[in-house]
C-alpha cells in the first residue's frame, strides 16, 4: 500500500520538536507500507527532496516559525496547501493520504484530493481548529468563524477515518460527525530516547547547577503555554529563600516576554536553554525532578495531548500540571505528581516544600511515570495501532485496546 503522509510541521529527532509523524511514518514503512512525506522547510528557497531512513521526504519552500504573527502564519498555511496540491499532481498516485493537522488547512488538501483525484484520506487531529484559536482570541470575525467551522465539519465528514490525540478531542469530533469512524492514538513516549537517569555530577557541573529540587519546562513558549505561571512559582520560591532550580527550554512567540518577566522579578533561580534536539531535551530532563506541563486556562486546551508530557513519562519524571484536563486526570489517577491549578500557587508551593523533605515520594511518582509510559504510551503501541487501522488485515485488533485511553 502506498501512502502519502502530509504534515506541514514534520521534524526529525535531530531537528527537535514534535516527532510523532517521523516515528509513525517509520512504523508504517517497517510494516511494509510505502510512505512519502510532504512537509514544509526552511532549508532553502526552492523545493528539496531527501531520503530519511527509507522515506522520501518532499520539502516545500514554505518558511514557518513559531514567532510568526497571525497574518504571516495564514500566508504560510495557504502557501503550503497550494504547493502541496501542485506536487500531488506530479507524484505517483498513492492508495491514500494520511494528513496531520494542525493547521486545519491541511484538511483542505484532503478535500481537494478526494474530489479531484478520488483519493481517500485519513485525518489526524492534533489540536482542535478553529476552536482553539477562536478561544484564544486570534480569530474574532463572525463570518470567518462560521466559514472555518463549516470547513472543519466538512473535513471530518469526508475523512475515511479520523485519528484523535486525546479522549477530549474524540468527544468533540463525535458531537459534530457521529458517523465518521474515530480512533484515539495519543502522543507517545520514545522509551529508547527518554529513560530514567540519576542526576550526573558532571552534568550538574556542566550547567552550573546544584543537587537541589529542580523543575523543568521543555516545549513551546507561546501564548497558550502559560509558562509565566512557572516564573511565578520560581518567584515564590526565591522569595522564601528556597534553593530550588527552574529550567526552561524552548522557543516561541512569548519567549522574550517570559525572559523579561524573570528579569523584572530579579530571579536568580531560573535558567533558559535554547530550543534543541531530542538529545538536548533528554539532557535537560536528566537534570530535573519534576516536569512542568502547562496551558492557558481555556476549556479547549484541556483536550491537548502534549509531547512534553510523554517525553517526561519516558524519562521517569514527576509531573506538575496547571490545568484540569486529560493530563491532570492521568496525574491524579496514576499518582504521577501534583497540580498547580489557578489560584492555588501557594498550595502547590507548600506541597513542593513537603516533598522536598520526602524525596522517596518523588521517586515513587517518577517510577509511576515510567511505568505508565511502558504500559500504555509506548512508541511501538502507537505504531502498531496506526498500522492496524490503515490495514486491518495486517494484525487483528486487540480487544479493548482503547478502553484505557477512552476511560482515562
Amino acid at each position: 500500500m502506498r501512502i502519502i503522509y502530509i504534515h506541514q510541521y514534520f521534524r526529525t529527532p535531530q531537528e527537535g520538536g514534535a516527532v510523532r509523524s517521523y516515528h509513525l511514518a517509520l512504523g508504517m514503512i517497517k510494516a511494509g507500507f510505502k510512505v512519502e512525506m510532504i512537509t514544509s522547510g526552511n532549508h532553502s528557497d526552492s523545493y528539496d527532496q531527501r531520503w530519511i531512513n527509507g522515506m522520501k521526504v518532499h520539502y516545500l519552500p514554505v518558511p514557518y516559525d513559531q514567532k510568526f504573527g497571525f497574518f504571516k502564519r495564514i500566508k504560510a498555511f495557504w502557501d503550503f496547501a497550494r504547493q502541496c496540491k501542485a506536487l500531488l499532481k506530479k507524484l505517483k498516485r498513492p492508495d491514500m493520504l494520511y494528513i496531520s493537522s494542525t493547521p486545519l488547512t491541511t484538511g483542505w488538501i484532503g478535500l481537494w484530493a478526494k474530489k479531484k483525484m478520488a483519493l481517500p484520506f485519513v485525518f489526524e487531529v492534533r489540536d482542535l481548529w478553529p476552536e482553539a484559536p477562536i478561544q484564544v482570541g486570534a480569530i474574532r470575525n463572525p463570518l470567518l468563524k462560521q466559514l472555518l467551522y463549516r470547513l472543519e465539519a466538512k473535513i471530518y465528514r469526508e475523512s475515511m477515518k479520523i485519528i484523535a490525540l486525546s479522549p477530549g478531542i474524540a468527544s468533540y469530533i463525535r458531537d459534530k460527525v457521529p458517523n465518521t469512524p474515530i480512533s484515539i492514538i495519543p502522543n507517545f513516549a520514545d522509551l529508547e530516547m527518554f529513560y530514567p537517569q540519576e542526576k550526573s555530577p558532571a552534568l550538574l557541573k556542566k550547567y552550573g547547577l546544584d543537587y537541589e529540587l529542580t523543575i523543568a519546562y521543555t516545549g513551546a513558549i507561546g501564548q497558550v503555554n502559560a509558562v509565566g505561571e512557572l516564573i511565578e512559582l520560581a518567584h515564590l520560591a526565591q522569595t522564601h529563600k528556597k534553593r530550588w532550580q527552574f529550567l526552561i527550554m524552548g522557543t516561541g512567540s512569548h519567549e522574550q516576554n517570559i525572559k523579561e518577566q524573570a528579569e523584572q522579578y530579579g530571579l536568580k533561580n531560573v535558567r533558559f536553554f535554547p530550543f534543541g534536539s531530542r538529545e538536548k531535551v533528554n539532557e535537560v530532563l536528566a537534570l530535573t525532578d519534576f516536569s512542568w506541563i502547562s496551558f492557558a486556562h481555556l476549556p479547549i486546551l484541556k483536550t491537548n495531548s502534549p509531547n512534553k508530557f510523554f517525553d517526561a513519562l519516558g524519562a521517569g519524571k514527576a509531573i506538575i500540571v496547571n490545568h484540569e484536563g486529560w493530563v491532570y486526570q492521568l496525574v491524579e489517577e496514576f499518582q504521577l505528581g501534583i497540580s498547580c491549578l489557578p489560584r492555588q500557587m501557594n498550595a502547590c508551593f507548600a506541597k513542593l516544600e513537603e516533598l522536598e523533605l520526602l524525596p522517596e515520594h518523588i521517586v515513587e511518582m517518577q517510577k509511576n511515570s515510567r511505568k505508565l509510559a511502558e504500559r500504555h504510551f509506548s512508541k511501538a503501541q502507537a505504531q502498531n495501532h496506526i498500522n492496524r487501522l490503515l490495514d486491518p488485515s495486517q494484525k487483528p485488533s486487540t480487544a479493548g485496546d482503547e478502553v484505557y485511553i477512552l476511560t482515562a
